[in-house]
């Protein structure tokens, strides 16, 4: 609809917020809108959309069943090929739409062929679980997140009638032409709360099978130092590239100018797919006002602020998950403490296209216990034998309650009340959130969902395999026979439903001067602040930070010493702390070219032409350094142990390890392998980084990047490749990292300080105009003002729209 049209509609209903230039009033009271006005009256559901500059969405309702129209209507606007595509995959369809054999990646914890996943959701269908949850006052969503729902599902639909598909990803595409229903969108987000533990293993569960008769197994090892622990971390998703991440620092009104709490929040997360984010805000007149980013898919702000809080989510080390091991009996046949089991098998069907365009039905098996799926995973420890089996129990399978957690997270006074929302929700899948708030505190805290495993538990419950994974990867293998009994889940008394750990279990930490989180564990939100005495299943305590985690904390701390050369003085401002997001340091450079050491190992090499340049490198991951290409190689194949003269010291967590010993030989092959490869891929050694590192994701121009590798070479803005879309002839095509970004502070008169920026765009569509304009402000260094207010929003409008339907 032209913007006059929309602008007419908006006026007619008296909720017009600009003086455009209405032509041919006449049109008001003609048949046309005299019928228009009568479907908007007869409408379900009614919202009005302001958007402001870069496409980002203002939608204002009365009801929550029209804000999650406008939401829903908004979202398939700039998002609807991978809503599609989201719906798809909920409704077990990939096979039959894009045939079996292709792979799908959500970018994050699936990893598998169409027909694995759809038989994965397919068994969900069958039996139901998404339907049983809804029905469960417990663990089901609330009232309010059900109209949301229901609201967003028609919102998409009614978008569909009114616009011509133009993204060529999924223009004239059949699967557009079925209606998305609310339990679409609930098996959407089923699906992600599964994101960090059964979403890992969809494979594994799918091509789990009873072992052939005679077939002798692969011998497990039997001690720590006989796994292959970067292995076994990886099919966990826990190795030191992790697949989804995040930073954010939170700064309260001891060490801010204003006063108040301030926080910048920086997910990592995919450019494309699934776990994209898009921008909002949602406003009930005098009762809900909340803005920020959501997930694709989700009709609720994940990541935001109110007028005063604003929080952002990291990813938690805890698990999800226990597995537990079963003796092996033959056939279905397992034992229990109450005596031989008998394993439920299901069949599902699933319809796949064929190369000539027909359609074929595939049958496929799954297993379970009543803890959950079976597993045939040998490269976690937890093969299928004829001894025994491993079945997974999973905490976020058993629950619906994400869309209430985050929907009442937005209505918070402070950190505390945010933080009790929170805990009244129960359903904080997998993230730890740090916020800050106008009173000045700041809050860190990890009251995610937890299974209720103590460390006693570990200690009685553990098998001699269970035990191996529990000392390399921290988590606990749990004795099968005893799921029902003595090794079942505990249960809080303050928890919101049973098997999980309540609010006094987790950790958190409210605060007054800062807090930080970088995907560690929950130990050290602060220096001055240990946080102990909690479950192993949540994290590690005493344990090594990464380079990331050092580089986030160092920007606050040399800004409170004064030496970030920043501002004069030393307490933090709204600039200081967003100019943070852009300053590129590189923290294992830092510490590594201490005393020389780094240039010292680049000269064992020989490569003299090469150690110029990085004797000659900025120390930054700037678009203009130069040299940073070689550091960064570096990084990443250097051990992490073994090279440094000063080990890590818990007592000193931020300044150890330290003192690279430059003559160490694995220190020495890193750097010569690191300068080989470089050669090899034809990447030039003194070219600048933003030459080689640019946009890649769908359909975006090669955009120059600042940024670099996260965890090993300690960048906070944190970018990474990851089989790239788009722009694949350059060396590092960026589609994963830093996406919504945010830097929100509380200002004296009720005032809010916003800075956001969405790297990719607001839109996926690369025919917008709204596709890559955030990312080459992104590059050039440049913040949207968010538009928040009334008067903000006023100021920077360029659409009305008042949507109506359902």
């Amino acid at each position: 609809m032209p913007l006059l049209s929309r602008a007419l509609v908006a006026t007619a209903s008296g909720l017009a917020l600009v003086g455009l230039s209405l032509q041919a009033p006449s049109a008001v009271g003609s048949p046309a809108a005299a019928t228009a006005a009568a479907q908007q009256a007869a409408s379900r559901y009614r919202a009005t959309i302001r958007t402001t500059a870069h496409g980002i969405p203002h939608i204002t309702a009365e009801t929550w069943g029209s804000l999650g129209f406008g939401s829903g209507y908004a979202a398939a606007g700039s998002s609807i090929c991978t809503l599609a595509d989201t719906f798809v995959t909920g409704r077990g369809e990939r096979s039959r739409y894009f045939g079996a054999d292709h792979r799908y990646n959500d970018g994050t914890a699936i990893d598998a062929s169409n027909l694995e996943v759809d038989a994965f959701v397919t068994d969900l269908r069958d039996r139901h679980v998404v339907e049983g949850l809804l029905a469960d006052p417990l663990a089901g969503p609330g009232k309010q997140a059900r109209r949301m729902v229901r609201g967003y599902a028609a919102g998409i639909n009614s978008w569909e009638k009114a616009h011509q598909v133009t993204d060529p990803a999924c223009k004239g595409a059949a699967y557009l032409d079925q209606p998305v229903t609310p339990l679409d969108i609930w098996y959407g987000i089923y699906i992600a709360n599964l994101n960090a533990s059964d979403a890992q293993f969809v494979s594994s569960i799918v091509n789990a099978a009873p072992p052939a008769p005679g077939v002798t197994p692969k011998a497990l090892p039997t001690r720590p130092g006989a796994v292959d622990r970067s292995a076994l971390l990886k099919g966990l998703g826990r190795d030191r590239g992790p697949a989804f991440g995040s930073n954010a620092t939170a700064v309260g009104g001891r060490d801010t100018t204003t006063g108040k709490g301030m926080l910048l929040g920086n997910p990592h997360f995919p450019w494309v797919g699934r776990y994209r984010f898009t921008q909002q805000q949602l406003t009930i007149p005098g009762k809900y006002d909340v803005a920020g980013a959501s997930l694709i898919g989700s009709p609720v702000v994940n990541i935001g602020w109110n007028k005063n809080v604003a929080w952002s989510h990291t990813v938690s080390t805890a698990f999800r998950f226990t597995p537990y091991e079963y003796p092996y009996l033959g056939g279905l046949s397992y034992a229990t403490d109450h005596g031989t089991q008998t394993l439920m098998h299901d069949v599902v069907s699933i319809a796949a296209r064929q190369k000539d365009g027909s359609i074929k039905q595939i049958p496929e098996d799954l297993y379970r216990t009543p803890q959950g799926f079976v597993i045939n995973a040998p490269s976690v420890l937890m093969p299928w034998s004829p001894t025994s089996f491993w079945a997974i129990r999973d905490a976020n399978a058993e629950q619906l309650r994400t869309i209430d957690t985050f929907l009442n997270m937005g209505k918070a006074h402070d950190v505390r009340d945010l933080l009790r929302r929170q805990d009244a929700g129960g359903g904080m899948p997998w993230v730890n959130t740090t916020a800050a708030d106008r009173d000045g505190r700041v809050l860190y805290a990890d009251h995610s969902v937890v299974p209720h495993v103590s460390n006693a538990e570990v200690a009685r419950c553990l098998t001699t395999t269970g035990r191996l994974l529990n000392i390399v990867a921290g988590l606990p293998g749990l004795d099968g026979t005893r799921a029902d009994s003595s090794c079942k889940w505990g249960t809080d008394a303050g928890a919101e439903r049973p098997g999980i750990f309540g609010p006094h279990h987790l950790p958190a930490v409210v605060r007054r001067d800062w807090v930080t989180n970088a995907n560690d564990s929950y130990w050290l939100p602060n220096p001055k602040s240990p946080i102990e005495g909690y479950a192993s299943i949540i994290g590690c305590e005493r344990c090594q930070r990464t380079m990331r985690t050092r580089m986030v904390d160092a920007y606050v701390m040399d800004r409170l010493a004064g030496r970030d050369g920043l501002a004069k003085g030393d307490l933090e401002s709204p600039r200081t702390l967003r100019a943070t997001e852009f300053e590129n340091r590189v923290r294992a450079g830092e510490v590594m070219r201490a005393g020389g050491a780094l240039d010292r190992a680049c000269a064992r090499t020989g490569k003299k032409r090469a150690c110029r340049i990085l004797a000659a490198w900025d120390g930054h991951s700037n678009k203009g350094s130069v040299g940073y290409q070689i550091f960064d190689a570096f990084a990443a194949r250097v051990p992490t142990t073994g090279v440094w003269k000063v080990p890590f010291d818990y007592r000193h967590p931020l300044s150890t390890p330290r003192g690279l010993i430059a003559r160490a030989p694995a220190v020495v092959t890193a750097m010569s392998d690191a300068i080989a490869a470089l050669h090899q891929a034809g990447v030039p050694l003194d070219a600048r980084w933003g030459s080689l590192q640019v946009a890649g994701d769908r359909g975006a121009p090669p955009i120059p990047l600042g940024g670099g590798s996260g965890d090993s070479a300690g960048n906070a803005n944190a970018l990474a490749s990851r089989d790239a879309p788009a722009n694949k002839r350059f060396y590092r095509p960026v589609n994963y990292g830093s996406s919504h970004i945010q830097a929100v502070a509380f200002l004296p008169g009720g005032r809010v300080s916003v800075h956001s920026i969405l790297t990719y765009g607001q839109s996926e569509d690369p025919t917008s105009p709204y596709s890559s304009d955030q990312t080459r402000m992104f590059s050039d260094k440049r913040w949207v003002h968010f538009a928040w207010t009334r008067a903000e929003i006023h100021r920077r409008l360029i659409d009305v729209e008042v949507v109506h339907g359902g």
